[in-house]
């Protein structure tokens, strides 16, 4: 039985980059719509950096309410994962882009003189604020 992560190791988690993390939105058809994208993690919040205007933009304008997940491992010993279904919000203010994606170039440690200046044309953030996540962690089992 997979032992469950506790907050602080889910953010760890999400903070060693294991992988890309699955995003799946549902547009008005009905169904599913999943793409694998970079995130980082601020606060309790993931954010997502995308190209506007695409189907997953418009999915969220839609319907805001999203799911994620990501998982390591290859082995049932050494799989571990978390599921986050939240609350998605598009961020394109270029002075709200610019913000996170100064937030985001600083987690991978670009000195503050080489900091984005000017948003990105053509680019967005997707917020995600999680509602409920669960996890999974088969590595404590391992033994």
């Amino acid at each position: 039985m997979p032992r469950r992560m506790t907050s602080q190791e889910a953010h760890d988690f999400l903070d060693s980059k294991p992988g890309w993390i699955a995003l799946t939105t549902v547009g008005p058809d009905g169904f599913p719509h999943t793409v694998p994208t970079g995130y980082f993690r601020l606060g309790d919040d993931i954010l997502l950096g995308v190209r506007n205007n695409t189907l997953k933009i418009r999915n969220i304008r839609y319907n805001p309410r999203v799911s994620l997940m990501i998982e390591s491992g290859s082995t049932r010993q050494d799989i571990k994962g978390l599921m986050i279904q939240g609350n998605a919000t598009v961020i394109d203010d270029p002075d709200e882009f610019l913000h996170y994606a100064r937030e985001a170039a600083k987690l991978r440690g670009v000195p503050d003189a080489d900091l984005p200046t000017e948003p990105r044309p053509g680019a967005a953030y997707i917020k995600v604020t999680p509602h409920r996540i669960r996890s999974w962690d088969y590595s404590a089992d391992a033994g």
